[in-house]
């Protein structure tokens, strides 16, 4: 497992009282594996887990407990993070076998269950809200999906677009109504005129707009110049970053059921160090691309907006941080029912078996954290203030 230069001063920069919740995780870490010494299985101690893209500050929580040996604290010896730059399906990779676990959005994955007959099982949903959004120029007048109509709409597709029909088949939009236009993982299409409303990530695309220059004004452009439609205000939010995990192995392999609930509790602490540290988590993040075989380049600072954002997208977490709440679970799945493509085709055609998700693992971390003094709710939390710069630098 690689550590950077950075990782003490990082430590020691961090927030005196995280620094102090977090450690005091080291006993019932103990606890935890002496459990599993007694049982009848060996720990399981390396572990791999799937990305659903390059290393980036929208997987801050997983790279701080790498980098700062929260993983270790729970027992691995090794937890390998593979990123992904769009040649690797998370899901497909998880039922493969290549991972142990894997990170992916709800609704890609309830087409691959539905397609390929395989159980997963959501454990963790890191991401309570949707962060997907459609920007346009103020002056179009794109205000609400129903502005869609008539329009070229922009999306990367590998089931990006399904927060789009979904939305759309709640205002009863023809999805054949609008072109979707295939854009790259830039905004280049809206800035080049290619669509009238770009897809986005808040913790990203937005950003990159933001970082260009106007060239009419010589300034950066700013969101008065931007509509934006977030499908977070729509019905066809969905739920997007979750932890998914092997069903028939965690059902009858007790090693593997253990290392996932040892797993989560260290995520949980690599964003809880996110949320409470938000400038070192994205100085740690850039740290990791820049020595990363393959990243997006953009800079430094845009990698402190993005865990800023990120970190919106998680927190405050009423009930904890990765319990999946029923109600959005059901309007994820009610909107892969309704949503149809331009093709006339359903994203899943029936409900998802019962084992799609689970909490017990995540109740499980979160009680022997919260019993550690770990702030799971992060009820207070409040975003920092980011100021863009040209290109992210």
């Amino acid at each position: 497992m690689r550590h950077s230069k950075r990782r003490g001063l990082l430590l020691a920069s961090a927030a005196t009282a995280t620094v102090l919740a977090l450690s005091a995780c080291s006993a019932s870490t103990s606890e935890s594996t002496d459990s599993a010494d007694s049982g009848d299985f060996e720990p399981i101690t390396d572990l791999s887990l799937q990305l659903q893209w390059l290393p980036q500050a929208q997987f801050a929580g997983y790279y701080a407990a790498q980098e700062l040996g929260y993983f270790e604290e729970e027992g691995f010896d090794s937890v390998e993070i593979i990123p992904s730059g769009g040649d690797i399906v998370p899901q497909d990779a998880l039922i493969a076998g290549d991972v142990d676990f894997a990170v992916a959005w709800v609704p890609k994955v309830l087409g691959t269950i539905e397609a390929t007959g395989v159980e997963l099982t959501n454990i963790a949903q890191i991401f309570q809200r949707s962060g997907t959004l459609q920007v346009s120029w103020a002056d179009d007048d794109i205000t609400s999906v129903a502005d869609f109509e008539g329009k070229r709409i922009g999306s990367w597709g590998f089931g990006n677009e399904w927060e789009i029909f979904a939305a759309m088949a709640d205002e009863g939009l023809d999805s054949q109504s609008v072109s979707i236009t295939t854009q790259d993982f830039s905004m280049n299409a809206l800035l080049d005129g290619d669509v009238d409303a770009a897809q986005a990530m808040t913790y990203n695309e937005l950003a990159q707009v933001l970082e260009t220059v106007d060239p009419d004004t010589g300034e950066l452009y700013t969101m008065d110049d931007l509509s934006i439609v977030s499908y977070e205000d729509t019905a066809g939010a969905m739920l997007q970053d979750a932890i998914w995990a092997d069903t028939e192995r965690l059902e009858s392999d007790p090693a593997y059921a253990d290392a996932a609930e040892r797993f989560l509790k260290a995520v949980v602490k690599g964003w809880v160090y996110a949320r409470d540290n938000t400038e070192d988590a994205a100085s740690l993040v850039w740290d990791v691309a820049s020595n990363a075989e393959a990243a997006f380049p953009v800079g430094p600072t845009h990698q402190l907006w993005q865990t800023n954002e990120t970190n919106k997208l998680i927190w405050p977490a009423a009930a904890g941080i990765g319990v999946i709440d029923s109600a959005a679970w059901d309007q994820t799945v009610d909107g892969a029912l309704a949503a149809t493509n331009q093709d006339g085709l359903n994203l899943i055609t029936a409900e998802p078996p019962a084992s799609a998700y689970d909490n017990t693992y995540i109740e499980a971390a979160l009680e022997a954290l919260a019993a550690d003094g770990v702030d799971v709710e992060g009820a207070d939390f409040t975003p920092i203030e980011v100021t863009l710069t040209e290109g992210g630098q």
